[in-house]
């Protein structure tokens, strides 16, 4: 058996390896393979190290098997929290995917995965929209318009021609910042305001992608005909849940793995009967998308380790093919 060095690919190289509708791909992909049942979660799911103080390090590791390429991956993510100082999100902070080939067990590459990651997270929670978004929406609504909100809006520009875009942030010169900004890029009122309740009545399509730690979104702001996506464990209050016409999300026992998730159900707020469908469902239609001009649905996405490996694989390919990353060296004997 010839050995093959591992192929590093940083941070800066996979901008340029890999697109906004490649990473939207990537997901429909994957979508697809967890509906053919060929998906492999690692077990337990999640594997956690959180040291407290005077360190504050935590680490998180996932893994899966995704049979269909065929790969192996790990994904392994360390960030520091001391309450004052928080690198979540931040290129000092450390995420890696590590691809291994499951028919020989050599490690392929080790992927810094910061893009790929951040589109990833926004690519597969924007695509149902496919399926379920209102009929010519004309209006999006943006709740947080940090690195989520603009990969939100790199998304939904190849999908949607909106004529106004309606946004708030915590802070003030941010949302006006980001108003001027893409008002003039995409040639349509982008309208800062203070009110999170002002963008959700106001949206066709509305996102609510923030870093609160509090609830942020009711029920009955979203108007008749409106999907709303909910990109973390808190956008959309648990007690609405059940008003919406469908409600639709990426994986069930990936949720469940939320304490979030499981106190929503275990205040009898939703259960899985009142669930439409996962979005595997959707993309393959063993459930119906959209199927009045009135619903209201909410989609619901917290993120699956699967998309990352395959996304981080279709990089490494791509890699392979222009010659980019730091090849390592095999070990010999």
């Amino acid at each position: 058996m010839t050995l093959e060095g591992v192929r590093f690919i940083p941070y800066r190289e996979t901008l340029d390896l890999l697109s906004v509708e490649e990473a939207m791909q990537v997901c429909e992909d994957v979508y697809r393979m967890h509906a053919a049942g060929s998906v492999q979660w690692s077990q337990p799911s999640s594997w956690k190290l959180d040291v407290g103080a005077p360190y504050h390090n935590h680490w998180h590791v996932k893994g899966v098997f995704l049979k269909d390429i065929p790969v192996t991956g790990v994904r392994m993510y360390n960030y520091y929290d001391d309450g004052v100082r928080n690198t979540v999100g931040q290129l000092e902070c450390a995420r890696y995917i590590l691809l291994t080939d499951p028919l020989t067990g050599q490690t392929r590459s080790i992927v810094e995965e910061h893009w790929t990651y951040a589109i990833r997270s926004t690519a597969a929670a924007m695509l149902p929209l496919k399926w379920l978004a209102p009929k010519n929406p004309k209006v999006l609504g943006l709740v947080g318009i940090g690195t989520m909100g603009v990969n939100c809006l790199a998304c939904l520009r190849t999908m949607f021609d909106f004529e106004k875009i309606v946004c708030t942030s915590r802070r003030p010169e941010t949302r006006q910042a980001f108003a001027e900004k893409w008002s003039k890029e995409l040639g349509i009122p982008v309208e800062p305001v203070d009110s999170i309740e002002e963008v959700v009545r106001s949206a066709d399509i509305g996102i609510g992608g923030t870093t609160a730690t509090d609830i942020i979104a009711r029920e009955h702001w979203v108007k008749p005909g409106a999907t709303y996506i909910s990109l973390s464990r808190r956008e959309m209050d648990p007690a609405g849940w059940a008003a919406f016409d469908k409600v639709v999300i990426d994986d069930w026992e990936c949720n469940m793995a939320g304490k979030e998730f499981n106190a929503m159900l275990d205040a009898g707020q939703f259960s899985r009967d009142q669930l439409h469908g996962e979005i595997c469902d959707v993309v393959t239609e063993r459930v119906p998308g959209r199927q009045s001009d009135d619903e209201r649905i909410l989609i619901h996405t917290i993120g699956m380790v699967s998309q990352d490996v395959a996304i981080c694989h279709y990089v490494y390919e791509k890699a392979k093919e222009h010659d980019m990353g730091i090849v390592l060296p095999p070990t010999d004997g």
